[in-house]
């Protein structure tokens, strides 16, 4: 998977955790992952429903 570093480091700095013995707040990165699926099943959701219409 290619990534830019700007977006890398985005990514990086908001999950980021100096209390957590690994650097990352996990709870914070789960969130945000199971958000972006979220996002990703809606939209294959109205693709789905477009093509259905077609």
């Amino acid at each position: 998977m290619e990534i830019d570093e700007k977006t890398y480091n985005e990514i990086a700095e908001m999950i980021h955790s100096d209390q957590s013995p690994v650097g990352i707040d996990a709870k914070k990165t789960h969130i945000l992952i199971l958000h972006k699926l979220t996002q990703i099943e809606k939209r294959l959701d109205e693709i789905e429903k477009k093509q259905k219409s077609d």
